[in-house]
């Protein structure tokens, strides 16, 4: 699922991209092949989680609202730089 942007809750297949090196370039005897997916790896935890720790880049993702302000102000407060939230 999409978390941000023009396309966000919108469902998405993630397409195999297919690698073909030259093998004249490396100076191999064979042409390597590899598949691999188009992803950046990231990592997720809840708020409570988060509480006590500070993160270099932050996305907020809030399907329900805070039940407190206390909870937001932990999230937003995790993240050492306003430039990277």
């Amino acid at each position: 699922m999409i978390m941000t942007g023009e396309r966000q809750d919108r469902h998405v297949l993630i397409p195999r991209i297919v690698f073909i090196s030259d093998g004249e370039a490396r100076e191999f005897p064979f042409r390597l092949r590899r598949k691999r997916f188009p992803v950046q790896p990231a990592f997720a935890m809840t708020i409570n989680k988060a509480q006590g720790q500070t993160v270099q880049n932050l996305g907020l993702y809030l399907s329900t609202p805070c039940f407190s302000h206390g909870q937001l102000y932990v999230a937003l407060s995790r993240v050492m730089s306003r430039s990277k939230f």
